[in-house]
């Protein structure tokens, strides 16, 4: 018989944040989007082509969390520590009122449900930046729920 110990399971864990996965998925963002911007160069001219490198080493990864309840975060940078239960990291603050200081945020491993990470060329950004939910004055209220229909049959008074 296994027990469940929190935090065990979770798939975005300390070592995925500071022991290589974390690092090769920006990789991977990166590279896919150089793929994008030269279809033409195969697997083994890609080394050879010095624009290749130069727009990859030019290239900025935006990383976007999920948490379990619901909000998200854009990680601007990722604060080390050597707690192993939680990710602290200085957040790219969303509305206008936090934009003069700097948000840092702790937050456990295992609320962490899902990882974004969005590469592009600082000259490609798109104007519309992803709406991050991450702050309780930009959360979108919950829709008011719907009245039950009444049942058929039924009468005033019955």
């Amino acid at each position: 018989m296994s027990i469940f110990v929190p935090g065990e399971l979770c798939m975005f864990n300390y070592d995925w944040w500071f022991h290589g996965p974390y690092a090769e998925r920006i990789n991977e963002a990166k590279r896919r989007c150089c793929k994008v911007r030269f279809p033409e160069l195969t697997a083994d001219k890609i080394d050879k082509e010095a624009r290749y490198k130069k727009f990859f080493g030019e290239l900025e990864a935006r990383t976007i969390i999920y948490l379990r309840d619901g909000f998200s975060y854009e990680i601007r940078e990722i604060v080390g520590h050597p707690a192993t239960t939680t990710l602290t990291f200085e957040c790219m603050p969303a509305d206008e009122a936090y934009k003069v200081g700097a948000f840092v945020v702790t937050l456990p491993f295992e609320d962490i449900v899902r990882v974004e990470i969005f590469a592009v060329h600082p000259t490609e950004k798109p104007e519309d930046t992803p709406s991050i939910k991450g702050f309780a004055g930009s959360a979108i209220p919950p829709m008011p729920a719907k009245r039950m229909e009444e049942r058929g049959g039924r009468e005033a008074g019955e």
